[in-house]
């Protein structure tokens, strides 16, 4: 079946444009973390530093970036993109340095490729471009067996939809469980331990270093370098239909399955009461808004006196799991006589 003829079909099935996208805020509309972040990469290790979904890796790169939510104002059906901007040049490049970001997947929700059968279907993947123009990789990772598809893509300064199909992959399967499935990376700056070889485009082959960032520049070659990203898709079959676009409240649910924090540093995740009569105990629970991904890592950064700026110290969790929080603790020096404690802080369980 040609492209056109595959496309057409979609389009007349009704249903079949619907939930398509396998890449969660694609659009990058939610960003909990809040709008901007400096210094990255801050860690040794990979971590999320700012758009729900969007994880960075590097190592042993002295170039830094400011990672922002940016407004869009010249591409239609976008408000918003991940802006790239170099703050900290590293023009000498030892061999094992590298910094990528990427989105990963959950095994069980690619299921419906049937890869590792004799039903495997191929997918493909888009999404719209701009900044200093240069060259980069896109590389598509199963995770568990170990494999990557890689493809060169080309920036310039005005808004470019790149669209990648991948081949199907008989051999080797996707993992059905709720760890990682795919990583989708993009490779924006490498040493020689990942350029040095040759890849191959539009193929699966086994993870070998060496070809992963063939042939791309390096966005910490200058402090003027900038890229922007929005309406990243993968899609089953070989045709990049139109951007799904979803509601932000359907977008931040499928977020929060993932990472959980209140939107301002005035919200709360929930209010811990005493017992009557008892203004030194505290027992309460803090619901998450969705079921989480896996038993979240929690963060409080602050309790205070329900209803002040009061803040206060020594309170801690008493068990977590992917349905919420719950506590019970006697009260310290700091915090006892209050009748409710309102409690801040963050929920991970991000892949």
């Amino acid at each position: 079946m040609s492209k056109a003829a595959e496309l057409a079909a979609l389009i007349g099935s009704q249903a079949s444009l619907a939930m398509r996208n396998l890449i969660i805020n694609g659009d990058m509309q939610v960003s909990q973390r809040g709008t901007s972040s400096t210094d990255v990469p801050s860690h040794s290790t990979n971590y999320y530093p700012l758009i729900d979904q969007i994880a960075v890796e590097s190592n042993n790169s002295a170039g830094r970036l400011t990672m922002s939510q940016a407004d869009v104002t010249d591409l239609a059906g976008f408000t918003k993109a991940m802006k790239l901007d170099c703050t900290t040049a590293d023009t000498s490049i030892a061999a094992d340095e590298y910094f990528l970001f990427e989105k990963r997947i959950e095994g069980q929700d690619l299921q419906g490729l049937g890869h590792g059968t004799s039903d495997a279907k191929p997918v493909t993947i888009s999404f719209y471009v701009k900044g200093t123009a240069n060259t980069y990789m896109c590389e598509l990772q199963n995770y568990d067996a170990s494999k990557i598809s890689s493809n060169q893509f080309a920036v310039t300064t005005s808004w470019n939809r790149i669209s990648i199909t991948i081949p199907a992959d008989t051999a080797s399967a996707i993992s059905n469980d709720n760890g990682h499935g795919f990583w989708l990376n993009f490779w924006i700056h490498a040493g020689s331990t990942f350029t040095g070889g040759t890849y191959s485009a539009n193929a699966w082959q086994s993870l070998t270093n060496n070809t992963r960032a063939s042939g791309i520049g390096s966005f910490f070659s200058s402090t003027d370098n900038e890229l922007y990203i929005t309406g990243l898709q993968m899609e089953l079959g070989e045709v990049a239909t139109p951007f799904e676009h979803e509601s932000f409240a359907d977008n931040l649910a499928r977020c929060q399955r993932y990472f959980y924090q209140p939107d301002s540093e005035n919200d709360t995740m929930g209010r811990l009461n005493s017992p009557a009569g008892n203004l030194n105990d505290f027992s309460g629970a803090v619901n998450f808004p969705v079921t989480m991904r896996a038993d979240p890592t929690i963060s409080i950064t602050n309790s205070q006196e329900a209803g002040t700026n009061d803040a206060l110290g020594g309170l801690s969790s008493a068990n977590s799991d992917i349905f919420g929080i719950s506590f019970a603790r006697t009260a310290n020096d700091s915090n006892a006589g209050r009748a409710a404690l309102d409690i801040r802080g963050s929920a991970d369980a991000e892949l």
